[in-house]
């Protein structure tokens, strides 16, 4: 042992615990975790920081990436170059980040796993998303500390106007603990922080409908909802994502399965040599094929299937065996005040929201500062103007410039910095224009300084900021989402438990709603007196009935120009005679409105489905409008205005078309008028519409509207009385809109006024329903066809204090045999 040295013992086990202690807060705190704040961890906050200095902005010259890492090594991160480098690429990458903080040129790598070129071949900037997680950084925004060698400064926080952490997400390892948090869309995470600054009571059962899910680079489908709303409730929970994939047949008629999209983090490569490896060990079968066909215009991964095979069975096997379906587990943790902790959504929302008007609060006070300063000066500027004679005396008699301040401080009481502004005044200051500016200038940092002085004061101002700049984040970087959301098969999914049967949909005058199994109508002769089809109240009586099948979904318009979505299957029940539910227990249809108008639609979720159908409208005073079926895609549980309706007029009719029909328009007076839907231009869906007919006069109004697509279907008009004719619709020509139409049955005193038109073909049965509740069906084939002026035959026998509430056509489905009318009594009418 050297001379002046000595061993001192130590317990080893105590040693080691301090010192993995000390490592496990460095890992913690200094590497693994972000902080909740910026959502950054130390070596990205680096990254961004050292690029800012460098000065490679998003309006600049690329700048080679051995550049970039040499900066942020040099002076802020003193370890190795790849880890500054890899870092600085996954911000670049498309497919890691969903909204990209660095702009990468050079070859950055690849979904299949591809290694990106070296540092001295890439060049990088920053994007401009990432200049708004820097903006207001050099107005005392952010807390700096020293660099690892105590040279430089460099923020412990960004000062970022994005909310980071949600929308790219993060993940680390740190020690006896990890992170994974998913990213988000940046439209949905900002309206649910703008929700939260509007309520901060708002409860996460709330925010969920507004940030909906996690929102993937890769696209995919999250498959079930249980997870995401754990996860946003607790910070822990398990999202299972799907790949996208179609099945698509050749000319052949040899199928292939098509996959676009593949879950977030799963290795493209590895996917196709994983499936490749399966078919060869026959874990999966029915697969002749696996290539890849993508290219930059995107991702297309085609599966050949074997002749015969089912493909919905092997891409059921390819979810269950491969990474086409994977599972991210969300665990919410991050940085607090330097402490790891387990956060929920409102967390999230909550400690962003702090932060930022934290920043607001910080870069107030020093533009303040800043204006006050200049204000003072711009003071001894004014008063040197003021008395510019003498203060030109002053500073000419003064041996040097610190005599001639101190004069001046004296004569006009003015502070050492006024004093020095005034000594250190250009001649040109001394002209007119100078001076009116010179007061202009002050005047208006007098007005900015009560501004500031105006945010401070009110946290409500401060609120409105934050709000406003996030919005303008969202306007300027806000996208669509990529990631889908479909309820789990394990889930409750209500379609399931029904049977996709059809179902006659009746709805009364004072708004009941039932469906009834189509099989419990009979099919009657022409000319009997009908059947006892529903109970109603004395002063009620059924105003539409029509068929639906289960799954299919109701658009119920309202005589208020409302739209309300409702499914079959949460319709209820009932017997032929049962009264049914009102239908303001289904839906929050206001007390004064109802239900006068409906439609039916397959799907709501297909693209090319609801961007080539249209909803036609058509109101009682003749006006038409059409928009497209996507304008009605999105459910909403209190419904949205369909259409603007004119003082003294109410919706009528809603007709769902391909765009090609032909629309024929039927008024009370016995005419009408056919124009092709094409001449009608779609517009927007709180839009009022066009004319379609002229009204005959003031009593006149609209009964019916048809939209016909071929001609071999006949035009069936009905009058209150009884009577109804069929016709050809030939014999209407095809006009332009607006006109007064042409006769379509001849009205008498006999016959009553017009009450309905449809369209109709020897396929259909008839359902006619009077106001006391009786229905009668009856075959469209047994009315002959007629002239276009022809009174019509007797449908129904009515009693004289009866008539005609509405008609409907029914498709015949395998019913052979045609009843005669029965006794009274079998009838029940009595």
């Amino acid at each position: 042992m050297s001379e002046g040295e000595k061993i001192i013992k130590i317990n080893i086990e105590e040693q080691m615990k301090s010192a993995y202690i000390d490592y496990s807060m460095s890992v913690i705190v200094s590497r693994a975790l972000p902080d909740v704040r910026d959502g950054f961890k130390p070596v990205h906050r680096r990254v961004l920081y050292g690029m800012n200095e460098l000065g490679v902005f998003s309006n600049r010259p690329y700048k080679k990436s051995a550049r970039i890492v040499g900066e942020v090594l040099g002076k802020y991160h003193p370890h190795g170059d790849s880890s500054v480098y890899f870092t600085m690429v996954r911000m670049a990458q498309e497919w890691s980040l969903r909204y990209p903080l660095v702009d990468g040129q050079g070859n950055y790598g690849s979904i299949d796993g591809d290694s990106p070129a070296a540092m001295r071949y890439t060049e990088a900037r920053l994007a401009k998303i990432a200049e708004v997680t820097l903006t207001d950084l050099d107005k005392n925004t952010v807390d700096f500390q020293p660099n690892f060698d105590e040279s430089l400064n460099e923020p412990t926080v960004l000062p970022t106007r994005i909310p980071n952490l949600l929308v790219n997400g993060a993940s680390g390892i740190a020690v006896g603990m990890a992170t994974n948090m998913p990213p988000h869309n940046l439209s949905d995470t900002i309206d649910a922080i703008v929700a939260y600054i509007d309520n901060r009571e708002i409860e996460i059962t709330e925010l969920i409908p507004i940030i909906k899910a996690p929102d993937f680079p890769t696209g995919g489908i999250i498959y079930g909802y249980k997870g995401v709303e754990e996860a946003f409730e607790t910070g822990r929970g398990r999202i299972v994502i799907r790949g996208k994939a179609h099945i698509e047949t050749t000319s052949t008629g040899r199928e292939k399965i098509i996959i676009t999209e593949i879950p977030y983090l799963v290795n493209k490569a590895e996917l196709i040599m994983k499936t490749a490896e399966l078919v060869n060990e026959k874990k999966i079968e029915g697969i002749s094929n696996v290539n890849d066909e993508s290219d930059r215009d995107g991702m297309r991964i085609v599966i050949d299937i074997k002749k015969d095979e089912i493909s919905n069975v092997v891409l059921n096997k390819l979810y269950k065996y491969t990474q086409l379906q994977t599972s991210f587990s969300v665990n919410n943790i991050a940085l607090v005040k330097g402490r790891p902790r387990m956060l929920n959504l409102k967390d999230l929302i909550h400690y962003f929201v702090d932060h930022r008007h934290e920043v607001v609060v910080r870069r107030t006070q020093y533009e303040l500062d800043q204006a006050e300063k200049r204000a003072h000066i711009l003071q001894g500027l004014i008063i040197a103007s003021d008395n510019i004679d003498e203060v030109i005396a002053i500073i000419r008699g003064s041996m040097n410039p610190d005599e001639a301040r101190e004069k001046l401080i004296q004569r006009f009481e003015l502070s050492e910095i006024q004093a020095r502004a005034i000594v250190e005044m250009r001649l040109r200051q001394l002209t007119g224009l100078e001076q009116d500016k010179l007061r202009a200038e002050y005047e208006e940092i007098m007005n900015f300084i009560e501004e500031c002085k105006a945010i401070l004061a009110s946290e409500e101002l401060r609120m409105n900021i934050i709000k406003d700049e996030l919005l303008e984040v969202k306007e300027k970087f806000g996208d669509e989402r990529k990631t889908e959301i479909v309820p789990n098969a394990e889930e409750f999914n209500p379609e399931d438990f029904y049977a996709d049967e059809e179902m006659v949909i009746t709805i009364s005058h004072l708004g009941y709603i039932k469906r009834t199994p189509l099989t419990e109508f009979k099919t009657q002769g022409r000319g009997g007196v009908g059947s006892k089809g529903s109970t109603t109240r004395d002063e009620d009586f059924l105003e539409h009935m029509f068929i639906a099948t289960m799954h299919n979904t109701l658009l119920l318009f309202t005589e208020k120009g409302r739209c309300f979505w409702l499914k079959v299957y949460q319709i209820p029940e009932g017997s032929k005679t049962s009264k049914g539910r009102a239908i303001q227990n289904l839906l929050n249809i206001e007390q004064d409105d109802k239900v006068l108008a409906y439609n039916k639609v397959k799907k709501l979720d297909d693209e090319e489905y609801i961007n080539n159908n249209f909803i036609i409208l058509c109101t009682k005073k003749g006006i038409i409008k059409k928009t497209s079926l996507e304008a009605y895609s999105r459910p909403r549980q209190n419904g949205v205005n369909a259409i603007t309706i004119r003082e003294g007029d109410q919706l009528l009719e809603a007709r769902l078309t391909d765009g090609t029909e032909d629309i024929m328009i039927a008024v009370k007076s016995g005419k009408a008028i056919r124009f092709n839907e094409s001449i009608v231009r779609a517009i927007g869906r709180t839009a009022s519409g066009v004319r379609g007919i002229t009204l005959g006069n003031e009593n006149d109004e609209v009964v019916g509207m048809i939209c016909v697509k071929e001609e071999s279907e006949d035009v069936l008009v009905v009058s209150e009385n009884g009577y109804g004719k069929r016709s050809s619709i030939e014999d209407y020509r095809i006009t332009n809109r607006g006109g007064k139409g042409v006769k379509t049955i001849n009205i008498t005193e006999k016959t009553g006024r017009l009450i309905a038109i449809k369209s109709v073909s020897d396929d259909n049965d008839l359902m006619i329903i009077t106001h006391n509740g009786l229905t009668i069906r009856q075959p469209i084939s047994g009315l002959r066809v007629m002239g276009r002026a022809a009174q019509g035959v007797r449908l129904i026998n009515l009693k004289t204090d009866d008539k005609i509430a509405s008609v409907a056509r029914v498709q015949i489905e395998n019913e052979d045999t045609v009843e005669e009318t029965g006794t009274p009594e079998e009838t029940g009418n009595e």
